[in-house]
C-alpha cells in the first residue's frame, strides 16, 4: 500500500451520507459514520501509524455534515493509504449502554484495513482508506449458488477445531479448519460464515482479559 503524502492544512466539503465508511473517488474520499446518539464527531487524519496525535483534526458541523444519524464529510485529495480515526462525544450512561469518551481515538467499523504500530505500545489503531478496485482476487470466483440452496455454518475459527476431539493436525488454526472442509460438505454445508477474523484493539479491554471473539468495541465499547 502506497503511503499518502504528508498532510498540512486541508479543505473539506459536506460529503454524502452513503455509503457508510470511507469511499475513495478520483477527487478524494468521502467519510461517513453512523451514530444515533453522538453529540460531536471529529475526523482525525494521521501521517504515520506511530503518531499519537493527528496531523489534521476536522470537527464535523451537524448543520453541514449530518443527515439523520449519519455524519459525513468529503476531503478532496485524500488517496488510498491515508490513516484516519474518529473522536466521538456523546452521553455516558452505562445503564443505557452509552459509554462515549471524546478523548479516545476509535476505528471506523466500516473500514477495510487497520494500521497498528510495530514499534510502540499504547498507540491507537488507525483505520486505512483502501482502493478496493486494486485488490487481486486471484482465481477466486463467485459460486453463484441460489440462496434457496445455501446452507450457512457460522463458526469461530479457533474454537471450531481447538479441542483434540476435532482430529485435525493443526487444531485452532485456519489450516485446521481447512482439514474439516470434507466433514462440512458431508453435512450439506455450502458456505461458512466466520466470526470476526479482523484486527481488534487489545487496549480496549480491561487488564487481564482477552478478546476471544474478536469483536471491535466502537468508542471503547460504546453504543453509538
Amino acid at each position: 500500500m502506497k503511503a499518502p503524502k504528508r498532510l498540512a492544512k486541508i479543505e473539506s466539503l459536506p460529503g454524502q451520507p452513503f455509503p457508510i465508511g470511507p469511499t475513495l473517488t478520483e477527487a478524494g474520499t468521502n467519510f461517513c459514520l453512523f451514530s444515533k446518539h453522538a453529540d460531536t464527531v471529529e475526523l482525525l487524519l494521521f501521517n504515520h501509524e506511530d503518531d499519537d496525535s493527528p496531523a489534521v483534526t476536522i470537527l464535523l458541523d451537524p448543520r453541514r455534515n449530518k443527515t439523520y444519524h449519519y455524519w459525513h464529510v468529503f476531503i478532496p485529495g485524500i488517496r488510498s493509504g491515508q490513516l484516519f480515526g474518529y473522536r466521538i462525544g456523546g452521553p455516558h450512561d452505562e445503564t443505557k449502554g452509552h459509554r462515549f469518551n471524546p478523548d479516545h481515538v476509535v476505528l471506523d467499523p466500516y473500514c477495510k484495513a487497520i494500521a497498528k504500530s510495530k514499534s510502540r505500545k499504547n498507540v491507537p489503531l488507525k483505520s486505512v482508506v483502501c482502493d478496493l478496485k486494486t485488490y487481486d482476487w486471484g482465481q477466486d470466483h463467485h459460486p453463484r449458488r441460489p440462496f434457496a440452496q445455501t446452507v450457512i455454518y457460522e463458526m469461530h475459527v479457533a474454537g471450531f477445531t481447538k479441542n483434540p476431539n476435532s482430529g485435525v493436525s493443526k487444531p485452532g488454526t485456519y489450516a485446521g479448519l481447512i482439514e474439516k472442509i470434507p466433514y462440512l460438505k458431508e453435512l450439506g454445508i455450502s458456505a461458512v460464515e466466520l466470526l470476526p477474523v479482523f484486527q481488534f484493539d487489545d487496549h480496549a479491554l480491561k487488564p487481564g482479559l482477552r478478546n476471544y471473539w474478536g469483536y471491535i468495541f466502537l468508542c471503547r465499547a460504546s453504543r453509538v
